[in-house]
């Protein structure tokens, strides 16, 4: 069990993330909590800040009761602004939020308001900050997601394959791709630490075949590995049937039943990890309260399939699974960029 007390090197790694995001002497900077946030994180943001000379100050907002059928875990649609105007409106004035909301604002509707005016987001997920000191980012992750994300944007289909038989197409025109190295620099961009990810968020009707989930791979939602395998038929989309005994295919079949939503069942996003430093095996070190699990979504070589909302396609919902999958091959244009599991050209998990 780890403590929640300050560390030192806690708050090296903080600064350190902050001097990548291009805080200086005298920058107004958001911490934006909620009162479930965690708070040892909390207080490194602050002090971390502070040791920049930044004028750091907190927009601390009432977590919001559920409002799900089911408990509702990593979506990054935090609903904790509610749309408060004000709040709003001190996150864009600044030139940095920090945001610590539980959940995260990546899929947030107040997102784009707070962009628009040139504020930057770095979304800190929720970890132990044990998690988040050993994943400061390399600056070298920069200009390989950058490559990455240009390779999608240029191509017309992506393919993945296993050999235990997952065999799926992506058609990508129209496809919003966009990468992550876990700092942001720039006015009116975001980015999440840790990081080191290509994803791609598909129009509609792109997404067709089968996807095998084998016994280890990760349903973050659960935060768990699987014991055995489930099997998901996706058409123009849409999970249309899943295939598999035991505990991990009825957790799944139960969860997206409990939306009474069909847009739960929808792909939200697809890609691959590209960290080198982040661990598959991190999950087993850390109890569920402990870590949010972005680690593992990040881990060089998985591919990272995504069910939920994709406000691309104009889906819409809260129902949402992130699945690092390993072993496959994915392929653009037919030119594969990850081999079994390891990237190509690159340094796998």
């Amino acid at each position: 069990m780890l403590n929640d007390r300050i560390e030192a090197a806690w708050i090296d790694a903080f600064a350190a993330v902050f001097d990548q995001c291009a805080v200086r002497p005298g920058d107004h900077v958001a911490i934006l909590s909620e009162t479930q946030s965690r708070s040892l994180n909390v207080h490194l943001a602050e002090l971390a800040l502070l040791r920049l000379d930044a004028r750091a100050f907190h927009v601390v907002v009432p977590t919001q009761p559920p409002s799900a059928p089911v408990p509702v875990r990593s979506t990054g649609a935090s609903q904790a602004l509610g749309g408060q105007g004000p709040a709003v409106t001190a996150l864009a004035d600044s030139s940095l939020v920090v945001d610590l909301t539980v959940e995260g604002l990546l899929h947030a509707p107040e997102l784009p308001d707070i962009l628009a005016r040139g504020a930057r987001v770095l979304m800190v997920s929720n970890e132990h900050p044990e998690a988040l000191a050993r994943l400061v980012p390399d600056p070298a992750l920069e200009p390989a997601v950058k490559a990455a994300v240009k390779e999608v944007r240029a191509a017309r289909e992506m393919s993945v394959t296993s050999r235990v038989g997952t065999d799926l197409s992506v058609a990508l025109a129209e496809a919003r791709t966009v990468g992550v190295w876990g700092y942001c620099d720039r006015p009116g961009t975001v980015a999440h630490w840790p990081g080191g990810v290509v994803v791609s968020f598909p129009a509609r009707s792109s997404v067709n075949g089968t996807l095998v989930l084998d016994a280890g791979d990760v349903n973050l939602t659960f935060k768990r590995y699987l014991e055995r395998p489930v099997t998901l038929r996706i058409h123009d989309d849409y999970v249309t049937d899943i295939a598999g005994e035991g505990t991990d295919a009825e957790l799944m079949r139960r969860y997206f039943a409990a939306w009474g939503d069909r847009d739960a069942y929808a792909v939200s996003h697809v890609g691959w990890g590209m960290n080198p430093r982040a661990r598959y095996e991190a999950l087993a070190m850390y109890g569920q309260r402990d870590t949010n699990g972005t680690e593992l979504r990040a881990f060089a070589g998985n591919f990272l399939f995504s069910t939920g909302a994709n406000e691309f396609a104009g889906r819409y919902t809260a129902g949402h699974f992130d699945i690092p999958v390993r072993g496959c091959t994915i392929a653009l244009d037919g030119r594969a960029v990850v081999e079994d599991g390891d990237l190509v050209g690159g340094e796998g998990p």
